[in-house]
């Protein structure tokens, strides 16, 4: 499992308790995540992606939850599981508001994501979602500076280790 992909398993697990323990204030998020980074990432080295993402994701929590409402009309944020909700948060999140996340990736690990702590329609659940989301990024011309001009191989992000990791699988 690559680095980021731990990291966001984190972000998805601290998120999950969150939503589920009804959205408890700031100093027990801090206290979840310390438990889950203690409990399934011991001595794991992140460099700050789990706080910075999680804190990003409650910071933008309205509008990530409205942009995901739009895109899944049929699914009230009530009605979803908490998995497929949290899962989509941080995916609509990397997609739309991360500007180092390219998008695929983004869409890509939401779906991974999905497919190990979700039911069993959450990874095409998820992926139509995102998929939607991503699809209406391109005709509106909003494409990430990191979607169009990608970084140079020696420059990569941990996210394109992942993407190397799943053509080396095959």
């Amino acid at each position: 499992m690559s680095n980021r992909h731990l990291a966001r398993t984190l972000v998805m697990q601290s998120l999950y308790q969150w939503d589920f323990n009804g959205q408890p204030k700031a100093d027990k998020l801090k206290e979840i995540i310390s438990y889950d980074r203690a409990e399934f990432a011991p001595n794991f080295d992140d460099s700050g992606y789990v706080k910075e993402t999680i804190e990003a994701i409650i910071k933008n929590l309205a509008a990530i939850d409205a942009i995901i409402v739009q895109y899944a009309p049929e699914w009230p944020l009530a009605a979803m599981t908490c998995m497929d909700r949290n899962i989509l948060r941080l995916g609509t999140y990397e997609l739309k508001l991360s500007q180092i996340v390219p998008s695929k990736v983004a869409i890509n690990e939401a779906i991974e994501l999905a497919k190990s702590f979700g039911g069993e329609a959450s990874g095409k659940f998820v992926n139509g979602v995102l998929g939607a989301i991503y699809k209406d990024v391109v005709a509106k011309g909003e494409m990430k500076e990191v979607d169009i001009n990608p970084p140079k191989k020696e420059e990569e992000s941990l996210d394109t280790d992942l993407e190397a990791e799943k053509v080396e699988e095959k």
